[in-house]
C-alpha cells in the first residue's frame, strides 16, 4: 500500500534509536532527540538525566514502546579527553552505571553505523560510563563488527561466604562483588533453581526476595561514588547445560527485569570472585552462558588495587546484531506518552 506524505506536528518530540541485541538481550541506542545533559562528569549528567527527564526514561523503556525487561542507552558527548563517546544506561527502574552487554552493542552499532569511525582491523574505542572509563576492542571482519571485546572497570570481591536471612527462602549464602555494580551471586542449586527458561518467574521471585534481604541487611559502599553505593541485582550461577562452557550466569536486576545475557557486569564481578578464592589464575579464559544458552568469554587480564580492595581489569567478549531503526513520537496529547508496565 502506498505511504502517505505524513510529517508529524512540530509539537511532537521525536526520538530516534538503533535498536540491537547482545547475547539476546535487547539494548535501544538513543542516536537523537534527547535533550542534551548537563554535567561535566558522567555521574553528573546522570543525576540530571534522573531530575529532569525520567519521564523520556520510560517513555522509551516501558509499554507501549518497550516492555518490563527492555534496555536501553544514552549517546552523550565524551567526558575524557581521549574518549569517543560517553552512554548513559536505562532499564525500567532507572539508570544503571555500567553495562557491560551494553558497552558491546554501543560498540558495535557505532562502528557499523560510522558514528565512531576507526581504520581498518581491529581498534579500539574508549566510552565513559558512570562507573568509570571501558576500553572496547571491536574485532572486525571488513565493515562489520565480529565481536567486542571490552577491559571493564577494576571489579573486586567484597565479601565472600556471607549469609542473609531471606522470608520464604530461610539462610541464604552469597558473596558480594562488583562489576561495574554491585551484585550478590548465589549458587542457583542452594534455593532450589537450576537456572532453566521454564524458572523464569520463580527466578524473577527469588532474585527479588534476595536483593532486598541483602540490600536491607548490609549497607553497600563504593570505595569512591556515593551514587554507585547500592545493590542493583543478584546473580545466579550453576552448572552450564553445554559441554564446552564453564558456568551458568543468571541476574536479576533492576525491578525484576531478567538479563537474556550472561550479564558482562555480572561476568567482571564473578571473575573477580573466582579470581580471589584461587579458582582461576590471571588470563585463565572461562565461558558464561546465559539463561537462553548464549555466552560471553571473560579472563581476569591484571590485577590491581581499588581503595582497599585488592581488584581485577576484567575482559569480556560477545557479540551483538542491529535489530531495527526506530524514529519514536511522544504525542503531547497521549496521557500514556510516558509509558506504563504490565508483568
Amino acid at each position: 500500500m502506498e505511504q502517505a506524505d505524513w510529517t508529524p506536528p512540530d509539537r511532537w518530540r521525536c526520538i530516534t534509536t538503533i535498536d540491537a541485541h547482545t547475547a539476546g538481550e535487547p539494548f535501544r541506542v538513543i542516536t537523537g532527540g534527547f535533550p542534551d545533559l548537563e554535567g561535566e562528569t558522567m555521574l553528573a549528567r546522570r543525576r540530571f538525566a534522573r531530575q529532569h527527564f525520567d519521564e523520556l526514561r520510560t517513555a522509551l523503556m516501558w509499554e507501549p514502546r518497550g516492555h518490563a525487561d527492555m534496555y536501553g542507552g544514552i549517546v552523550t558527548p565524551p567526558v575524557s579527553l581521549r574518549s569517543d563517546l560517553g552512554v548513559l544506561f536505562i532499564h525500567n527502574e532507572g539508570f544503571s552505571t555500567m553495562c557491560g552487554h551494553g558497552i558491546i552493542a554501543l560498540v558495535t552499532v557505532a562502528v557499523e553505523t560510522g558514528m565512531v569511525p576507526i581504520p581498518w582491523g581491529d581498534s579500539t574505542v574508549r566510552v565513559d560510563t558512570p562507573a568509570g572509563l571501558v576500553i572496547a576492542h571491536p574485532r572486525l571482519e571488513g565493515t562489520r563488527v565480529r565481536s567486542v571485546a571490552f577491559h571493564n572497570v577494576p571489579s573486586f570481591a567484597v565479601a565472600l561466604d556471607e549469609t542473609v536471612a531471606v522470608p520464604e527462602l530461610g539462610e541464604v549464602r552469597y558473596d558480594l562483588a562488583f562489576g561495574g555494580a554491585f551484585y550478590a551471586y548465589v549458587d542457583a542449586g542452594s534455593v532450589g533453581l537450576g537456572c532453566r527458561r521454564d524458572e523464569y518467574w520463580a527466578i524473577i521471585d527469588k532474585g527479588r526476595k534476595i536483593k532486598r534481604a541483602v540490600a536491607a541487611s548490609r549497607e553497600v559502599v563504593h570505595p569512591f561514588e556515593k551514587d554507585l553505593g547500592f545493590l542493583y541485582g543478584v546473580i545466579f550461577t550453576g552448572p552450564p547445560q553445554s559441554e564446552d562452557a564453564d558456568v551458568r550466569n543468571v541476574c536479576v536486576f533492576a525491578d525484576g527485569e531478567v538479563d537474556r545475557s550472561p550479564t558482562g557486569t555480572g561476568v567482571s564481578g564473578l571473575l573477580a570472585i573466582l579470581h580471589a578464592r584461587g579458582e582461576i589464575e590471571l588470563d585463565q579464559q572461562i565461558i558464561v552462558e546465559s539463561l537462553i544458552g548464549s555466552r560471553f568469554r571473560g579472563q581476569a587480564v591484571e590485577p590491581t588495587a581499588y581503595g582497599p580492595y585488592p581488584a581485577v581489569i576484567p575482559e569480556v567478549e560477545g557479540r551483538a546484531h542491529v535489530t531495527g531503526r526506530h524514529e519514536f513520537l511522544l504525542d503531547p496529547s497521549d496521557d500514556l506518552r510516558h509509558g506504563f508496565l504490565l508483568r
